[in-house]
């Protein structure tokens, strides 16, 4: 199997030349079932998703507020809040089952534990309840949202994995329901949440477990096999296969016996891992501080602020955004690998500092002077906010993918929980804070996310490393340094038989020596 040797360079293209084109991925029935299987995992970030879309629609109808004796303020803040609540408490435990278990068993125990907690919510006849129930679905959500990206990243074929990943996260019908005069107008939407964790329960066994994962506990017989049969249609001698196989066990020896980061604390040990942790803190609380949730909580409360009251209204604006917002982020998770990271990533930024702007003024305009103009102007700037942020270019797309192809495999489940955590931390604090501060100060809070998104353009421009056009290995490896990347693309280059000279094994092997040393 002869070739130049795949050696990773500055456009991080190691593996292009490798790429089997001689056909399109949906004539490939194994490349079919493939993605069939990462589609079943992208649905787990619906039951997320979907909690946002379902609060702001059960906040609009009259049967939900009356049953809990129209919660505002603290207690509205509380029954929002207290799913992400359940998430931090499972994060403890949410890795070791992740790598212990591995990725696929994670997925099943999170989707069980959410379709327990879904009925729990759906029977519901108190606040107590609904709020037990709430946080039951935030516990399972821990389990499941952890390990589904990092499988579709570790399992997806090289071309398409930053995509597939970026398509995690973007995945109505409070306003169906509004007319029924019972409390199933709130219960359906309330049961419908559990949708997806059951088709994840029927269909999961049907997905293979991460290669990556079974490399790290010594089966790599069955790794092989997996990559083998999903991006090779069963060839275990195919150039692709066996430079990523030697890829992943180069890098997980590489971080084993040199880098030794197997621990929480290796997070503060090396510049890189430094790096890496204050990128994931940061992306976690830009995509919910960014005035996003501000809205996607308490859209009613700042329609009735702005005179639209009548609930009908409501759920149809809310609806038409959630559709609005889908197809953004679909073609935003399409267009990383084409466009870059870092590019929209600040076009995202910059985008929702120019409209949140917009909309301070026109909330301002109609709050001091009435102004009915402004918010009609107001409700356009909404969509053309959320086009940059909740749906939008960067953050829904790509805070997951970018996350999980920043870390190396030992530190990935570990990290991503880290990541997950901050991502909870925030939404508490914002889902908490945010309706006694808008009842408080009303549009004057908006001032308060302008400052913050500022910030937030200098830190995006200032921090964010670009991985496109890199393997996970390549990837992680540059926050450690352009040479380390290197050194595993030729490692596995070598080992997979694709470097045609023996200098080149040579040179390999030693260079692999030095840093061991």
């Amino acid at each position: 199997m002869g070739g130049p040797a795949a050696v990773s360079t500055s456009t991080g293209q190691g593996y292009a030349h490798l790429i089997d084109n001689s056909k399109p991925w949906w004539k490939n029935t194994r490349m079919i079932r493939l993605n069939l299987c990462i589609a079943l995992l992208l649905i787990t970030s619906t039951t997320n998703g979907y909690d946002g879309s379902m609060m702001n629609g059960l906040q609009s109808l009259p049967q939900w507020n009356s049953a809990f004796d129209y919660p505002g303020g603290g207690k509205l803040g509380l029954l929002s809040a207290i799913q992400n609540i359940g998430s931090v408490a499972a994060y403890p435990f949410s890795p070791y089952v992740s790598d212990g278990l591995g990725r696929r068993a994670a997925v099943i125990l999170g989707a069980t534990i959410m379709c327990i907690a879904t009925v729990l919510q759906t029977a519901s006849h108190s606040v107590g309840m609904f709020i037990g129930a709430r946080f039951l679905i935030g516990f399972g959500l821990t389990f499941a949202a952890a390990a589904a990206p990092v499988l579709i990243t570790e399992i997806a074929y090289p071309t398409q994995r930053g995509p597939a990943t970026s398509l995690y996260n973007t995945l109505w019908c409070t306003f169906g329901t509004f007319h029924l005069p019972t409390s199933w107008s709130w219960r359906i939407p309330s049961a419908i949440q559990a949708l997806p964790s059951v088709i994840q329960v029927i269909f999961v066994w049907c997905i293979p477990e991460s290669p990556r994962w079974l490399c790290s506990k010594g089966r790599e017989d069955q790794a092989l096999h997996v990559l083998a049969y999903y991006h090779a249609s069963g060839n275990r001698n195919d150039p692709l296969v066996e430079y990523e196989f030697e890829e992943i066990r180069a890098a997980i020896k590489f971080d084993r016996e040199v880098a030794a980061n197997v621990g929480w604390s290796s997070f503060f040990k090396t510049p890189g891992n430094r790096r890496r942790l204050r990128i994931m803190i940061a992306i976690a609380f830009f995509s919910q501080w960014s005035g996003n949730n501000l809205i996607a909580y308490y859209m009613n409360k700042i329609f009735d602020a702005i005179g639209i009251t009548d609930p009908t209204t409501q759920l149809l604006i809310n609806g038409c955004l959630n559709i609005y917002n889908f197809i953004i982020a679909v073609i935003a998770g399409l267009l990383c690998d084409k466009v870059g990271r870092r590019p929209l990533f600040i076009a995202s930024t910059v985008g929702m500092f120019v409209f949140w702007v917009l909309q301070t003024v026109c909330f301002s305009l109609y709050s001091e002077k009435g102004n009915i103009t402004a918010a009609h102007t107001f409700i356009a700037m909404i969509f053309l906010f959320y086009a940059f942020c909740e749906s939008c270019i960067a953050f829904t797309p790509l805070i997951v993918s970018y996350t999980v192809e920043i870390l190396p495999f030992p530190l990935r489940a570990k990290g991503f929980t880290i990541f997950n955590l901050a991502l909870s931390l925030s939404l508490i604090f914002n889902q908490y804070i945010n309706p006694i501060a808008l009842q408080a100060l009303g549009w004057k809070y908006y001032i308060v996310y302008v400052c913050w998104l500022a910030f937030e353009m200098g830190f995006i421009y200032r921090f964010l490393v670009e991985t496109k056009n890199r393997t996970l290995e390549e990837t992680a490896a540059l926050f450690d340094g352009e040479d380390t990347a290197a050194h595993l693309a030729e490692h596995a280059a070598v080992n997979a038989g694709i470097s045609d000279s023996h200098s080149d094994r040579e040179k390999a092997s030693s260079e692999i020596e030095e840093i061991k040393a």
